[in-house]
């Protein structure tokens, strides 16, 4: 059950959007049990984002998924990394990644 959020601001596109969603997809599974078949992927363009006191492109990326299990993160987070800077041209040092576990996951009106 995990949840990729990518929040920018630079301008993406509708096919630079869906490229990220299928990438995120094969990346997730950097993360031991995760797959595509549970992913959610947010992606939020043009957004007021400063980092380093500029408004050069950048992300924040967030990772939440089910469980707090940090195996993985490493890896996932150089797959995030290098799939904005070949969809975006976003330069690597310019992406946060941070990974959120919940103890509690609900969907389809109940629980995990």
């Amino acid at each position: 059950m995990p949840f990729i959020n990518v929040k920018t601001n630079a301008a993406v596109t509708k096919a630079q959007c869906d490229k990220i969603k299928s990438a995120l997809g094969q990346a997730i599974t950097a993360l031991p049990g995760k797959s595509e078949n549970w992913l959610m992927v947010g992606i939020e363009p043009e957004s007021v984002l400063y980092f380093q006191g500029s408004d050069a492109p950048a992300a924040m990326v967030q990772v939440q998924t089910y469980g707090t299990n940090a195996q993985g993160t490493s890896d996932l987070t150089a797959k995030i990394c290098t799939i904005l800077n070949t969809e975006l041209g976003l330069p690597q040092n310019r992406v946060y990644v941070s990974y959120f576990g919940t103890a509690n996951w609900g969907w389809n009106g109940s629980n995990f």
